[in-house]
């Protein structure tokens, strides 16, 4: 199994999953600035991000952006990667050992960004960070601690856009959720949060 390379954020070679490796267009690696208050984590690119090389476009990326937006957020301020960064076959979830085999890249994308708060979307995302069984629509909205890669962080627990587009009663869970997060931004407030001195 080859090493992977990392330059700052950016996985820019790696071969650690032979299913993967073959399947993808590219390495999609996480967007926006490098000291966002916010990292949102998603699952794994699909066939838009592997096409475009962004996470979160498409059907949820829309949902994403407009909910963003509702919580008075913008997509340019937050950054958004994914727990795996290249396209599993059909879309599948990715398996165990994928999810280990790129867990290294996402502690140290946590680990720099050092965000306020890691804002997981979706289920994969909530128990691969926290590590057990994760009942997402009943957690929403909920801050747990969790040590990543040996730091105590802060993880917000959301629902996954798309489940607003296939389950409408999740919208006021995600929209609640995104209005959570904003909570941990400077710009939300206009004030320095306690800890910033």
């Amino acid at each position: 199994m080859s090493e992977g390379e990392m330059d700052g954020l950016a996985v820019v070679a790696c071969e650690r999953c032979p299913d993967l490796v073959e399947c993808r267009n590219r390495i999609v690696n996480g967007v926006g600035p490098a000291d966002a208050d916010l990292l949102f984590v998603g699952e794994a690119p699909g066939q838009h991000e592997d096409e475009g090389g962004e996470p979160f476009v498409g059907r949820s990326g829309d949902v994403l952006d407009d909910g963003l937006r509702d919580a008075g957020l913008d997509r340019g301020d937050v950054r958004i990667t994914n727990c795996v960064r290249c396209r599993p076959p059909d879309n599948r979830d990715p398996t165990g050992s994928e999810l280990a085999n790129c867990r290294e890249y996402l502690e140290t994308e946590i680990d720099r960004v050092d965000p306020e708060v890691v804002v997981t979307l979706g289920k994969v995302p909530a128990e691969h960070l926290l590590e057990r069984d994760v009942a997402v629509t009943g957690e929403a909205g909920d801050v747990v601690e969790a040590a990543i890669g040996g730091e105590r962080r802060r993880v917000l627990v959301c629902v996954h856009p798309a489940a607003t587009l296939y389950d409408p009663s999740q919208r006021d869970t995600f929209s609640s959720t995104l209005e959570r997060a904003a909570e941990f931004t400077d710009e939300s407030s206009g004030q320095s949060r306690i800890g910033d001195f």
